[in-house]
C-alpha cells in the first residue's frame, strides 16, 4: 500500500539541481487555490445535475426524456475524451481550465436566459447538455495534470483524500441547494443555473489566481513545457497516439478487468438518481425534501474520507468487488417505498466506501502511467469507464416510462449483481495487489 504523507518534508530536486522542501500541504497555496475554486464548480455541477431533470420534466412531462438529456451529456463527454487527453498532454493544463469554466459558464447564463425570457426548449436544453458533456471532459483531464503539477508526488494521496472532501461536499449540498433553489418561482426557476453560473466563474478566478500565488515547487506552466516537450519527442509513434491511453489500459489484465467493473457499475447506476426522483415524486414528497435526501446520502463521501487508509488494507481487487456487492443491495433496497429519509440512509451507507475506492482507482491507473502519456490515460479511463452511460441514463428514462419507479430500481439491481457476479471470476482482479506488494 502505498504511504499517505502527513506533512511533506522530504527533499525533492529543483531544476538547477540543488534541494527544495516541499510545502506542508495546508500551506500550498497554489493546491489550496485550485481547491477552492474546483470545489466551486462541483457544487455548481451538483446543484444543476439536480435542478436539469426537474427542467426537462417541466418543459416536456417525460421521465424518457430527462433520461435522453443526461444521455447526451454523457455522449458529448465521450466523443471529446480521448481528443481532451491529447489536449491535456500537449497543452498548459491551467489555460485549459480557464477557457472551459467560461464556455460552461456561458451555456449555463443562456438556459437562465432563456428560462427567464420563455423561450426555453428541448433543442436549447440538449445543446446545452452536448456543450457541458464536452466541458467536462475536456475539463477533467487537464485538472487531473493541473492538480499533480502543484502537489509533490508524496503529497499525492493526501491531496486526493482532501479532493474527495470537495467532490462529496459538494454533493452533499448540491441537491439540497438545487431543491431550495429550484423553489424559488422568481426568474422562472432560472435561479439554479444563475447560481451555477457564477461557481464556473469563480473556478476560472481560481484557475487564473493560482498564476500568482506561491505553491509547491514546480508550477503548471513549468509542467506543461515539460509535457509539450514529452510529446514532441514522442514522434508519430504508438506512444504518441490519441490511443495511446486505451492501449495502457487494456494491456495490463488487472487495468483491464477492474475497468471493465467499473463501466458495468457506472452504465447501471448512470439514471440513479433520476429513478430516486421519480420515486419520491410519487410519494409527494416536494422538491426540496428530495434534494435534501439526496444530499444527506452523499454526506457517506465526507464520512468515508477518513477510511481511505484503512480499506486499502483489503487487496484492491477485493475491495472494489466488495463496494460493487455493496451498490448492488443497496439499489435493491431502494426499491422499498419508505420515503426520503430511507433513501437518504441508504445512500449515505454505499457513499462511505467510495473515496477509498476513487483513490484506489487513481493508485493503480494513473499514477503508473508514464507522465507525458498520463492526461491521455486519465482521459482513456473517463472514457472507457463512461461507454455505457448514455445507454444507461437513457435505458432508465425507458424503464421509468413503461415500468413503476421500483420494478425499474429492482431491474438495476439484478443487472449490477449479474455483471459483478461476472467480473468476480476474473481471477487477475481478485488477486491484484497493491504497486510495490508482492
Amino acid at each position: 500500500m502505498t504511504k499517505s504523507a502527513k506533512t511533506a518534508t522530504a527533499a525533492e530536486p529543483s531544476g538547477d539541481g540543488t534541494a527544495v522542501r516541499s510545502l506542508p500541504l495546508w500551506r500550498n497555496l497554489q493546491f489550496q487555490t485550485l481547491w477552492i475554486g474546483t470545489s466551486a464548480s462541483t457544487l455548481g455541477v451538483s446543484v444543476t445535475d439536480f435542478t436539469y431533470p426537474l427542467t426537462v420534466l417541466a418543459v416536456s412531462g417525460s421521465p424518457a426524456l430527462a433520461g435522453l438529456f443526461a444521455a447526451v451529456q454523457a455522449i458529448g463527454m465521450l466523443l471529446a475524451g480521448l481528443p481532451a487527453g491529447m489536449l491535456a498532454d500537449r497543452s498548459d493544463s491551467r489555460t485549459i481550465v480557464i477557457w472551459t469554466e467560461a464556455g460552461r459558464a456561458a451555456v449555463t447564463a443562456v438556459v437562465a436566459v432563456a428560462l427567464i425570457t420563455g423561450w426555453l426548449s428541448l433543442p436549447v436544453l440538449f445543446t446545452a447538455a452536448a456543450l457541458l458533456g464536452i466541458g467536462q471532459a475536456v475539463k477533467g483531464a487537464a485538472q487531473t495534470l493541473l492538480l499533480r503539477s502543484v502537489v509533490p508526488t508524496e503529497q499525492l494521496t493526501q491531496a486526493l483524500t482532501q479532493d474527495e472532501v470537495r467532490m462529496n461536499g459538494a454533493a452533499l449540498a448540491g441537491p439540497a441547494l438545487g431543491g431550495a433553489l429550484y423553489a424559488v418561482r422568481a426568474l422562472a426557476h432560472a435561479v439554479p443555473f444563475v447560481f451555477t453560473a457564477g461557481c464556473f466563474l469563480a473556478a476560472l478566478a481560481g484557475a487564473a489566481l493560482m498564476k500568482f500565488v506561491p505553491g509547491a515547487s514546480q508550477g503548471p506552466a513549468d509542467q506543461a513545457t515539460n509535457r509539450t516537450s514529452n510529446a514532441s519527442s514522442e514522434g508519430g509513434g504508438a506512444a504518441g497516439s490519441m490511443l495511446a491511453g486505451v492501449r495502457t489500459l487494456w494491456g495490463q489484465p488487472v487495468l483491464r478487468a477492474a475497468t471493465l467493473l467499473i463501466m458495468f457499475v457506472n452504465t447501471i447506476g448512470a439514471g440513479f438518481e433520476l429513478i430516486i426522483i421519480v420515486i419520491l415524486r410519487h410519494q409527494a414528497v416536494p422538491a426540496s425534501a428530495i434534494g435534501l435526501a439526496l444530499g444527506l446520502g452523499a454526506a457517506g463521501g465526507l464520512a468515508g474520507a477518513p477510511l481511505v487508509k484503512v480499506l486499502h488494507r483489503l487487496r484492491p481487487g477485493v475491495l472494489l468487488l466488495a463496494m460493487c456487492v455493496l451498490d448492488a443491495g443497496i439499489l435493491a433496497l431502494l426499491a422499498v417505498p419508505f420515503g426520503p429519509w430511507w433513501v437518504a440512509g441508504l445512500t449515505f451507507t454505499v457513499m462511505l466506501g467510495l473515496p477509498a475506492v476513487r483513490v484506489l482507482v487513481d493508485i493503480l491507473v494513473i499514477r503508473q502511467a508514464p507522465p507525458e502519456q498520463r492526461g491521455r490515460v486519465v482521459a482513456a479511463l473517463m472514457t472507457l469507464i463512461g461507454l455505457g452511460m448514455p445507454a444507461g441514463v437513457a435505458g432508465c428514462g425507458l424503464l421509468l416510462q413503461y415500468l413503476p419507479a421500483q420494478a425499474a430500481m429492482l431491474t438495476l439491481a439484478s443487472a449490477q449483481a449479474a455483471a459483478v457476479a461476472y467480473c468476480s471470476t476474473r481471477r487477475e482482479l481478485r488477486q491484484a495487489c497493491w504497486p510495490g506488494q508482492a
